[in-house]
């Protein structure tokens, strides 16, 4: 049964933000991330005062469609593999973990759009990815992360961990990608190879 809201407890869009604790202390929680064995960090934090919402949100970068998308304009020799659907890249720089790869479609769409074809493909394809970064030997996980907010063009990170490296678990693994010593070019492009090989194995063309 829907119940109205109390007095107090008001409806609508502004009553999160409106709870909210903007320019306030807030404090490091005792049991927070800071305190896991897996948070890279250590010494005394801080928490950022939370600035006022921007609304509405400023556009994402491609969020006007296809023309201003810069996905979109990349050839395909940017990609280290691509296919009809999908293109598979590398991140710009070498970073220090085994593997850090984003998928994305080949065709302008976020999340929300995306047709019922390319959502029905996007499983098995992540599967296939996953499968190639496992290939390189070494891999104890491969996460699969999606955040969307600097990019309106689809695009879905797939992060090696290091097999053996349980304090590179779970949802810190990005966090170590900061501060890891990077690859050196010649292996991150090794690596590269391998993967686009293993992709183009089972179909598509390898550009790595």
């Amino acid at each position: 049964m829907i119940t109205e809201p109390a007095a107090d407890d008001p409806a609508g869009p502004d009553a999160y933000l409106g709870r909210l604790p903007i320019g306030e202390p807030l404090p490091v929680p005792a049991d927070g991330a800071p305190s896991w064995e897996i948070f890279p960090y250590e010494g005394e934090l801080t928490v950022r005062p939370l600035r006022a919402p921007d609304l509405p949100e400023p556009p994402r970068q491609g969020e006007d469609g296809p023309e201003d998308c810069k996905q979109c304009a990349r050839p395909d020799s940017d990609f280290l593999w691509t296919d009809e659907h999908w293109r598979l890249s590398a991140t710009d720089e070498p970073t220090g973990l085994p593997a850090v790869l984003l998928l994305q479609p080949r065709a302008h769409h976020d999340l929300t759009d995306l047709p019922a074809e390319l959502s029905g493909r996007l499983g098995p394809m992540l599967q296939r990815v996953e499968r190639a970064v496992l290939s390189l030997g070494g891999v104890g996980r491969v996460h699969v992360n999606r955040w969307g907010d600097g990019a309106a063009h689809l695009h879905l990170w797939l992060i090696g961990r290091p097999e053996g490296m349980a304090q590179l678990r779970g949802s810190t693994l990005p966090l170590w990608m900061d501060v890891l010593p990077p690859l050196p070019a010649g292996v991150a492009a090794e690596r590269a190879r391998r993967i686009a090989a293993a992709m183009a194995a089972d179909g598509g063309t390898a550009h790595a």
